[in-house]
């Protein structure tokens, strides 16, 4: 990420945190409005052209995005005012800002996160549905309509309309990836962070509650646990925090007991 992305980010947020009268259709107008630009690579360069002024960029975002609500309109003005290192980051940041804002709508009594991971963990079991989703080729049409079936009615609006984008729009990510970094983002919004909690059998709620509690003192935030089961592990816990890993599984003690033995 460029130091000019950083920047715009940051203006990005703030204004987000800022804004009143957030709500689900200005999420999703503004992620519609990601894919309408993402399509045009002339608009793209327009659009992160250092040399146009804000008001330029403005103009030609109400002679296109002219029905978009007073709230996600200026969002995106206030976005594409900004500079951005490349277009591919300029279409990250309003993707993140719909998201955040669809994240913003969700009542407290859904979770988005845990929802993006059923979806994906739905997706990632059936290998002819994961092909369909994950093709370059893909009619985006299609790919919508493939999400809509399979979360129909168990899952919210805002989980459907993030999923929907995110398959849209995939931007070179695989389904795995799409799916955790729509729910980092959801999780973030709330203020807490997500941890894949990978055992060999599915945990009892007292033991969620344990490593959330765990988490939750060495990182200083509560946690989403996205729970993968696998076999392979043994027994034990294996738990990812971005990039840091801890790993307590019995096959984990196991490797490191043969390579003892074999030094």
């Amino acid at each position: 990420m460029g130091s000019a992305t950083r920047s715009a980010l940051e203006s990005a947020r703030a204004s987000l945190a800022s804004t009143v009268g957030l709500d689900l259709a200005a999420g999703e107008q503004l992620l519609l409005a990601a894919r309408t630009i993402g399509s045009s690579p002339q608009l793209v360069s327009a659009l992160t052209d250092p040399s146009a002024t804000p008001a330029a960029k403005a103009d030609l975002i109400g002679a296109i995005f002219g029905g978009l609500s007073p709230v996600a309109r200026g969002l995106l003005e206030g976005m594409v005012a900004s500079r951005w290192s490349s277009g591919d980051e300029l279409l990250a940041g309003i993707e993140e800002v719909g998201i955040r804002t669809i994240a913003r709508s969700a009542p407290a009594s859904v979770s988005v996160e845990s929802e993006l991971f059923a979806f994906g963990r739905a997706v990632a079991s059936d290998a002819e549905l994961e092909l369909a989703i994950g093709s370059k080729r893909g009619d985006a049409a299609a790919k919508l309509s493939l999400v809509q079936s399979l979360l129909g009615r168990s899952a919210s609006p805002q989980t459907v309309a993030i999923a929907g984008h995110l398959v849209q729009q995939p931007r070179g990510r695989r389904i795995g990836a799409l799916v955790r970094h729509g729910a980092e983002l959801v999780a973030d919004t709330a203020g807490k962070g997500v941890a894949t909690v990978t055992v060999a059998q599915p945990l009892s709620e007292a033991q969620r509650e344990a490593i959330g509690a765990s988490l939750q003192r060495r990182y200083g935030r509560a946690f989403t646990l996205d729970q993968v089961v696998d076999p392979a592990v043994i027994g034990g816990v294996r738990v990812q925090v971005g990039d840091e890993v801890i790993d307590g599984s019995v096959a984990a003690r196991l490797t490191e007991l043969k390579l003892r033995l074999a030094g």
